[in-house]
């Protein structure tokens, strides 16, 4: 597969990075959540493993699903928030309490579940990469529902194997979502109550995964089979921060703490390097700025 050269001309400012955590070849490390304890939750999406990557570097088995994992949020000190499939193929949301898993919904609607971001204290939203929709996830009362489906959500190609909503995360009245196939970075914007107005394209061009924002509005994206990690300034501005040989070869998701990034990656499975499917890591890179908090007050 030959990629669109789409960050040949992209300018590099590459951050400090250090390789964490060390994973087996082969290993599909999806999303990520951090406590604030430091804590880090991992999905190993492949075999339906939550792992935690505590701040002394000792890696645990957190919890085990039935079938894949790959969205995961926090939604206290000791409960996550995640989705995947189960066994028969089906969408489910469950909800890890201290390592203890508790699958509340199956989702025969939605196709795959994947980045989840919170709205608002009590809602959360779960991108779906192959129906082109967001669902809502209403913690209190348990329930899901679909929260947004259009086109710019949607793949252009529904052969093809690359998701396209994919992260998604809330900054001020925006919802910002990536649609990997597309390659698009969008803008939702939100009324008063928090409802999606009509999607906007905010970048064409873009191949990214799932993102975070730090606290001055920059957006840092994992680029997946591209092997970097980017940073898009509030005015589109893109740069380069993080490369292959700084242990990001196929980057999936990225997380602030404090003033460092954490990237986790699985070693080029979806389309490996010249060299052959690496390690996958844990790479945190020092961004020298804070995160923006992934829930506002509103």
């Amino acid at each position: 597969m030959t990629l669109p050269p789409i960050y040949t001309n992209t300018p590099t400012n590459l951050l400090p990075a250090e390789s964490v955590a060390t994973f087996p070849v082969n290993t599909f490390l999806e999303n990520l959540a951090i406590a604030p304890s430091g804590d880090i939750y991992i999905t190993n999406h492949e075999i339906g493993e939550i792992v935690k990557l505590a701040p002394d570097g000792s890696l645990t088995v957190y919890a085990q699903l039935s079938g894949k994992v790959s969205g995961i949020a926090l939604i206290s000190p000791n409960q996550l928030l995640v989705n995947g499939w189960n066994r028969e193929g089906v969408p489910f949301v469950a909800i890890v309490s201290n390592g203890e898993v508790e699958v509340l919904l199956t989702l025969p609607n939605a196709i795959f579940l994947n980045g989840i971001t919170p709205l608002t204290a009590n809602c959360y939203l779960m991108a779906d990469s192959y129906r082109g929709a967001i669902w809502s996830f209403d913690t209190t009362t348990k329930t899901v529902n679909l929260w947004l489906e259009h086109p710019l959500l949607a793949r252009s190609d529904e052969t093809s194997v690359f998701p396209a909503a994919n992260g998604l995360k809330r900054f001020g009245q925006t919802l910002y979502v990536s649609n990997t196939q597309q390659m698009l970075l969008l803008q939702i914007p939100l009324d008063e109550a928090l409802n999606p107005q009509e999607p906007e394209v905010f970048i064409q061009g873009t191949n990214l995964d799932d993102f975070a924002f730090d606290d001055h509005g920059n957006l840092y994206g994992a680029t997946h089979v591209y092997n970097s990690v980017i940073r898009i300034e509030p005015n589109g501005h893109t740069t380069i921060v993080a490369q292959a040989e700084q242990g990001v070869t196929g980057c999936t998701a990225v997380a602030f703490y404090g003033t460092d990034l954490y990237v986790v990656n699985n070693g080029g499975m979806f389309l490996p390097p010249a060299t052959g499917v690496e390690p996958a890591q844990v790479v945190r890179l020092a961004a020298r700025v804070s995160g923006a908090p992934l829930l506002l007050e509103d």
